[in-house]
């Protein structure tokens, strides 16, 4: 199975070099391109004002963030969350520049780059030429944005989730993996000698009088029903 982390940030606005900071981290955990329902989310307090162009964009403001944690208080969690698990983002640059900036000023190892990987790429690869934000991608795959009435971190996390789907292959892929996974399975439970019961036995199809007839047949002619009992046949030898 493959353990994926799809990662999403709000920031007070553009670049950590000019004084922006993080204030809200989502995860959502993807095993083989679905969600297993585990999440990470916190607010963090960015230690500064809230931009009113930013404010607009996400609703998030200084009130909401003003007992928040610092990012130093929840990078253990962050992380550990993430644990060695390839980490996805649309336009992940943005998300990697804000993550690092928090990281290195609470001297935390930083994610190596090779480990992130970029939906919107992805994106620019399969539709070029084509207008590919998170947006125009889940009008274009049908994903329902009914409940996104602002940005936020863990909801733009699950919408993104859908969309890296429907990148990888979409639901087709999803049952491949699942089909694939079952006859692994299945080859593994025959290799070791099992057998799975059926799920609804079959109805006997022999006649009363055609097992009786049967019985006397092999009471009369078999003198070692050993081989019947093993199937759990029982037949008494035809009386002397």
């Amino acid at each position: 199975m493959t353990r994926e982390i799809v990662l999403d940030t709000e920031t007070t606005g553009f670049d950590p070099k000019t004084g922006d900071r993080l204030i809200e981290v989502g995860c959502i955990e993807l095993v083989d391109l679905l969600p297993t329902g585990r999440t990470f989310h916190r607010l963090v307090n960015p230690e500064r004002l809230i931009p009113p162009d930013a404010i607009r964009v996400h609703g998030i403001t200084d009130d909401k963030v003003r007992d928040a944690p610092r990012f130093a208080a929840i990078v253990d969690d962050l992380m550990a969350f993430i644990g060695d698990a390839p980490v996805i983002a649309h336009n992940a640059q943005f998300d990697r520049n804000f993550i690092d900036h928090e990281c290195g000023r609470c001297g935390q190892p930083l994610l190596a780059e090779t480990r992130w990987i970029d939906t919107l790429q992805l994106a620019q690869k399969r539709f070029p030429g084509m207008a590919n934000s998170l947006d125009a991608l889940c009008k274009r795959f049908k994903i329902s944005l009914v409940d996104r009435a602002l940005h936020g971190a863990l909801i733009d996390a699950r919408l993104l989730a859908e969309v890296y789907l429907e990148l990888r292959g979409g639901k087709e892929r999803v049952l491949d993996l699942s089909s694939r996974r079952e006859g692994l399975a299945a080859a593994a439970h025959t290799a070791a000698g099992g057998h799975a019961a059926r799920p609804r036995p079959l109805t006997p199809r022999l006649r009363p009088e055609e097992v009786e007839a049967h019985t006397l047949f092999l009471q009369a002619t078999l003198k070692d029903i050993s081989l019947w009992a093993a199937y759990g046949v029982e037949i008494h030898p035809a009386p002397v």
